[in-house]
C-alpha cells in the first residue's frame, strides 16, 4: 500500500539552541549542554511533538573559537542512550566519525545502543571537518585526512560495520535449555575483511537489534559527499536558505540516488530550518534582535578576523555590511564560506548575519513569524519537492522547540501534513524503511538450487 507523503521531523538538540550566543540569553540555562535531565526534557518535548528524530551533533576537537555549546558537552552515543531510556517512540540518532575510531568499535556501540532503544537508533555518518585545526593532534596524527582520502575510508568503514552488524542472523540465538543449544553456529558469520584501510575478522558479539541496524543518515555537501550519500544514506541533512536552491540540491541529489541504483523514494531530504516563532511578525522580529544582541562586538568581530584572515576589519562593527569588506567576493576555499557565500552576495548581510551564517545559527527571513507563516513556508517547501522534512535547529532552547511543538506541529497535523500518533516503535517504521535483510541470508538465497 502506498504511503501519504508527510513532513519529517528532527529536533536539532544542542544545549541552549543554535545561536551562537544562546547561553548569554535571560531564560537560558548556561550549563544546559552537561545538564542530562535538561537533555532528556528535550527529547521528551520532541517525542511530545510526534517528531521522528532527536538529534545530537558532535566534534572530535575544539579551539577557543569554537561554540560555546561544544566546549563543554557530552559524547553523542553515550548521550542518546541515555535518551532512549527517557523516552519510548521517537528514534535517537548520534553523530559519529569514520576517521578517528576502528569499525568494530563502533558497530558495537552503535548495535548496542540500538537495543538498548529497541531499534530507535540512527547513526549520522561523518568524516570529520577539521574546523578546530588540531583534530588529528588528539588521535596521535600530525594532519587531518585529506578530504577524498576520508571518504574512501569512509566507504570501506562502513562495509566493515554493515558486515559486523550483520553476524548473527535473526534467529541465530536458540537457548534451547534441553538440548543446552545457545545459539545455531550455521547462523553465525565473521566478515574476514581485508582492504585497504582496514583488516576486520569479527563476529561481533552482539546480534541484530529489531529494526536489523540503525538507520543511516548523511550531512555531506560537497561531491564527495553527496556521491557516498547517494549510494548509503537513508536520511540526508542540508542547509539551503532559498527554496530554489533546496529544490535544486532535492532535483540533483535524488537524481544521484536513482544513479546509484536505488529508489529516490527511499531517501529523505532533511532541510535545517532555525525559526523564530511569536504571536504576530514584529514580535518575533523583537525575539530575534534580542538574541542578536547577546553577541559581542569582541566575540564576533574576532571570529571573523581569524575566519578570514586575509580581510582587515579594522573600524569594522557587527552592524557593518558584508559587502564593504568584500565577503561576497572572496577566494576563500573553507567548505562553510563556499555554502553561504550565495546567500552573502544576495543579502549583503550585516557582520553579525555573517557570524550567525557562519556558526550554524542564521534565521532567514521567511522563518521569522507567526506560526502560521513557519507553517506555510513548511508546506510550500514540503509540496513543492525542497524537502521531505525539516531539521529544527531551534535558535533558542527549550523555548524554540516548545514554540513549535505547541503552535506549529498542530497546524501541520490540521493540514494533513504531519502524523498525530506514532505508527510503529522504530525509527526504520517512522520513515517506512524496510527492515535490512542479513547479508549471509540474501547470499545463501542467491545460490542455485542443485
Amino acid at each position: 500500500m502506498t504511503q501519504t507523503r508527510q513532513i519529517k521531523l528532527s529536533a536539532y538538540l544542542v544545549g541552549t539552541g543554535m545561536h551562537v550566543a544562546s547561553w548569554r540569553h535571560p531564560e537560558a540555562q548556561p550549563d544546559a549542554s552537561i545538564d542530562i535531565d535538561y537533555y532528556k526534557r528535550l527529547a521528551q518535548l520532541a517525542e511530545r511533538g510526534k517528531f521522528d528524530i532527536a538529534f545530537i551533533a558532535d566534534s572530535l576537537a575544539i579551539n577557543e573559537a569554537s561554540h560555546p555549546n561544544i566546549l563543554n558537552r557530552y559524547e553523542p552515543i553515550t548521550l542518546i542512550t541515555a535518551l532512549a531510556g527517557a523516552t519510548s517512540k521517537i528514534g535517537v540518532v548520534a553523530t559519529a566519525s569514520t576517521s578517528y575510531i576502528e569499525p568494530f568499535n563502533l558497530a558495537r556501540l552503535f548495535m548496542s545502543a540500538d537495543h538498548i532503544s529497541k531499534g530507535r537508533v540512527g547513526w549520522n555518518i561523518v568524516t570529520t571537518r577539521d574546523l578546530s585545526g588540531n583534530t588529528a593532534l588528539n588521535f596521535g596524527g600530525k594532519e587531518h585526512y585529506e578530504h577524498s582520502l576520508r571518504y574512501k575510508r569512509a566507504e570501506e568503514f562502513l562495509e566493515v560495520v554493515k558486515g559486523l552488524w550483520d553476524s548473527w542472523e535473526d534467529d541465530a540465538f536458540v537457548r534451547d535449555k534441553e538440548t543446552g543449544q545457545f545459539f545455531d553456529r550455521s547462523k553465525l558469520h565473521r566478515i574476514n575483511h581485508q582492504g585497504e584501510f582496514f583488516a576486520v575478522q569479527g563476529p561481533l558479539n552482539i546480534g541484530r537489534s529489531p529494526q536489523g541496524h540503525p538507520v543511516l543518515v548523511q550531512a555531506g555537501n560537497s561531491e564527495s559527499g553527496q556521491s557516498f550519500a547517494a549510494g548509503t544514506a537513508e536520511v540526508v541533512f542540508s542547509i539551503k536558505y532559498d527554496i530554489d536552491d533546496a529544490k535544486q540540491f532535492y532535483r540533483s541529489f535524488k537524481s544521484k540516488v536513482a544513479a546509484a541504483g536505488r529508489s529516490a523514494d527511499d531517501v529523505y531530504i532533511l532541510q535545517g530550518i532555525s525559526p523564530i516563532i511569536a504571536e504576530t511578525e514584529e514580535a518575533a522580529k523583537r525575539k530575534l534582535k534580542q538574541l542578536e544582541s547577546c553577541i559581542t562586538e569582541e566575540t564576533g568581530i574576532g571570529f571573523l578576523s581569524d575566519y578570514f584572515k586575509s580581510v582587515d576589519f579594522t573600524g569594522a562593527t557587527l552592524d557593518s555590511r558584508a559587502a564593504d569588506f568584500g565577503l561576497d567576493r572572496l577566494p576563500e576555499t573553507k567548505s562553510d564560506y563556499i555554502k553561504h557565500r550565495p546567500v552573502i552576495a544576495r543579502e549583503n548581510p550585516t557582520l553579525r548575519e555573517v557570524y550567525s551564517l557562519l556558526t550554524g545559527s542564521f534565521s532567514s527571513e521567511h522563518f521569522v513569524g507567526t506560526p502560521e507563516k513557519i507553517a506555510d513556508t513548511l508546506e510550500t517547501w514540503f509540496t513543492e519537492r525542497a524537502a521531505d522534512g525539516f531539521m529544527l535547529m531551534a535558535p533558542l532552547l527549550p523555548q524554540g522547540l516548545e514554540d513549535f511543538v505547541e503552535h506549529v506541529v498542530p497546524l501541520l497535523q490540521q493540514r494533513g501534513l504531519f502524523r498525530t500518533e506514532y505508527e510503529g516503535s522504530t525509527l526504520r517504521d517512522h520513515f517506512h524503511l524496510p527492515k535490512p535483510q542479513n547479508r549471509f541470508v540474501a547470499a545463501r538465497e542467491e545460490q542455485p538450487q542443485l
